[in-house]
Order: C-alpha cells, then structure tokens, then sequence
C-alpha cells in the first residue's frame, strides 16, 4: 500500500470539506477550491479525517493513491495558509513594478512585459529585484512563477535573468577559462 496515500488527512478548523462522487470542494478563510479525482479512487469523509482508498494494485493505481492525497492535502493547506513564490531579478538594469494589478518587468527588451495575473493569484513587488506570487491554487502559483521565469532564464555566464529565491546557477568560465 501506498505509505503517503494510507496516511488520512486531518480538516483543520474553520475548514468546510464537501464530497460528491469523484468531486471533492474545500471552503477555507482564504478562498474555495474544486478538484475532480480520478475514478479509481474513493475519498471518504468521516468526520474531520478524510481517507482515500483504491480500488486495486496495479502500478498506475498505487501512484494515483499518494497523488491524491497530497493534492487534498495541497488543497487544505492552500485555502488556510495560501502558497507564496518568490523571485529574484539580478542584472543591471532589470527590474520589476507594479502598475494597478499588472507586473511590469524590464529586462532589457526594447519593450516592458507586462503579465496580468490569473484568477486568483496576486503579486507583489516589495524591492524592484524581488517579485512575490501569492495565492491558495499550488499549481497555479507554481505555474505562474514559472512563466515570469521563463521572460529572462537565467544564464549560465553572468547569472543575469530572473531566479527563483534561493536558487543556485551553475556557472560556466567563458571564454577565458579555456587552457
């Protein structure tokens, strides 16, 4: 048995779960979130636990189990806490700003990118080298702080573009580095 997907999944207070069929909804202080699961799996409520339970042990079913608790468990973290992911812009000259709910980013293009945000994601920009993306869906913050690394990977040279917080590039020497 799947040792993540046999683990149940504690409701914190404050936090509204409704299941029908494949459908589960969970309503928190931060938002709402639905997600359909796939067929094989049975989720169950009782009382403030869920469990989730499969139908056979083929490999495919033994994967789907552990994913379908963690994405539960994702979507009950989510609407209590929320996700956050921060970037960093290094490069002179580049930077991020803010106009109304638009990120504005200058990154040495003959134009400004501007991204809007998606339902449900917020960005804030608290230096002009630092972006943060906010909200309760972790794929969507995940994704969309993907696509605002995606304007300006960083290269492997001078380590200039956008980076995710903490991330470590692995640099090459060049030209001059050659014996």
């Amino acid at each position: 048995m799947s040792r993540i997907g046999r683990m149940p999944v504690e409701i914190p207070d404050g936090v509204k779960v409704d299941v029908a069929g494949q459908t589960v909804t969970v309503r928190g202080p931060k938002g709402t979130l639905t997600q359909e699961f796939h067929p094989d799996m049975v989720i169950a409520l009782e009382g403030n636990v869920l469990t989730i339970e499969r139908s056979g042990d083929d490999k495919s079913k033994k994967a789907l189990h552990g994913l379908t608790r963690s994405l539960l468990a994702n979507m009950l973290e989510g609407v209590t806490k929320g996700y956050h992911r921060d970037l960093e812009i290094s490069g002179v000259g580049y930077r991020a700003a803010m106009q109304g709910n638009k990120l504005v980013l200058s990154m040495g293009y003959s134009h400004p990118v501007e991204m809007e945000p998606a339902p449900g994601i917020e960005f804030e920009v608290p230096a002009p080298t630092r972006i943060s993306v906010k909200g309760i869906d972790k794929q969507l913050v995940g994704e969309t702080a993907a696509q605002i690394r995606a304007v300006r990977p960083p290269e492997p040279y001078l380590g200039k573009g956008i980076r995710y917080a903490g991330e470590h590039i692995k640099r090459k020497a060049g030209k001059a580095g050659k014996v």
